[in-house]
């Protein structure tokens, strides 16, 4: 427990998954947690669950039971809004939509004085957006966690153009506080990792499609030749092959239809039919008894040259990111390795594989293809050019 936080007291709204996880952080930090649903009995249920989460840490020996207990105690279910008075921060994780975080917003702007921060932890939807309409938009900042939000160090700060710059300093100081490893990033599509990883599943399925090799042989190649902890196809069937492709969809038609970004008909086909991955047993894989059927062709030349494609578009995709001034190359670098588990940042990988290698894979690919997907972006043709990366 930290006593020195920047907020101590704070709101989470929503308690499904990452709802309880946020909360769960927050406490295991030292701050006061006011936890609020719709549905009340479903936030006395995620409370049975995390106190089943805390029982197996101290049974693993990582955590005490006393500070198990304190953890617990200090989360406080509310059946009203009205009641979680004093707060500093409120963190919403409910559904995906629009108009009901707007509305949400709105309403608390009603009920906490205008020092209040509002945070939302979507991982899609525009900033802006959610602050239009309140009477204080600067105080309205995307805190984006990664699920599961108590495992994953790496949280997503995404100011609007409203938000004020102490709020984005505060809370990239409380979150360093909790430990965690904050990153900032424009409001714009997909933020960082969600945009950049793209790429990782949409040239996955490319290669796929194109009957070049099999899921599982893709993935072999991804883990055991570059050393990801999951290939694209076993990971799109972890998280869901209608989350995944939904966020693939949001991205692609936020920039306006960029080929970078464009869904794959392979994984669409998949969610119409209703194989989504692990939770139905079927996706990309086949399931028995809870695994993948896996029975990969380990042809080290194939390997290599899926391995190297599928970085190509990758390292493309974030010098695109840097391009556009999303982010800081060192923010970038922790967003893959931190959000994503990649084995090293992507634009440590351009430099061990060589930029001018990078630029004629993308370059035989558009030959090859006429596809825009594989224009090479002009900071990637000018590190080639001036044999220096120079980002402005």
């Amino acid at each position: 427990m930290k006593n020195d936080l920047t907020f101590k007291k704070t709101i989470v709204v929503g308690a499904g998954a990452m709802g309880i996880g946020i909360a769960q952080v927050l406490s295991q930090a030292g701050a006061t947690v006011f936890l609020y649903d719709i549905d009340l009995a479903g936030v006395k249920k995620a409370l049975e669950k995390l106190e089943k989460v805390m029982e197996r840490l101290v049974v693993k020996g990582r955590l005490e039971r006393p500070e198990s207990r304190e953890i617990l105690k200090r989360i406080t279910p509310i059946e009203a809004l009205e009641k979680a008075e004093g707060a500093q921060v409120v963190i919403e994780a409910i559904s995906e939509n629009i108009e009901l975080k707007r509305d949400l917003f709105q309403r608390l702007e009603d009920l906490l004085p205008a020092d209040t921060i509002f945070a939302t932890n979507t991982s899609s939807l525009s900033i802006a957006s959610l602050a239009k309409g309140l009477n204080h938009p600067e105080r309205l900042i995307g805190i984006h966690f990664f699920n599961p939000a108590a495992l994953m160090p790496l949280v997503e700060i995404i100011p609007s153009m409203a938000t004020g710059p102490e709020i984005v300093s505060g809370c990239k100081s409380w979150l360093t506080q909790m430990g965690k490893s904050p990153v900032v990033a424009k409001d714009s599509p997909g933020f960082i990792v969600n945009r950049v990883a793209r790429a990782f599943y949409g040239e996955a399925m490319n290669i796929y499609e194109e009957g070049i090799a099999s899921p599982d042989t893709i993935d072999w190649a991804m883990t055991s030749i570059g050393k990801f902890k999951m290939g694209p196809f076993l990971l799109m069937d972890f998280i869901g092959q209608d989350i995944n492709y939904s966020v693939s969809e949001s991205v692609w038609t936020q920039f306006y239809f960029e080929p970078r970004f464009r869904p794959n008909i392979s994984q669409k086909r998949l969610v119409e039919q209703g194989w989504l991955g692990r939770k139905t047993g079927r996706g990309f894989y086949t399931y028995e008894k809870g695994s993948a059927v896996s029975n990969p062709i380990k042809d080290e030349a194939l390997g290599n040259a899926i391995l190297e494609r599928i970085l190509a578009l990758l390292i493309n995709e974030a010098l695109s990111a840097l391009g556009d001034r999303l982010c800081t190359l060192e923010d970038l670098e922790t967003a893959m390795v931190k959000g994503v588990n990649y084995p090293i940042g992507l634009i440590e990988w351009a430099k061990k594989i060589g930029p001018d290698k990078i630029l004629q894979i993308l370059k035989d690919l558009l030959d090859h293809t006429g596809d825009g997907r594989y224009r090479p972006t002009a900071l990637l043709k000018d590190w080639v050019t001036k044999g220096k990366l120079e980002i402005k």
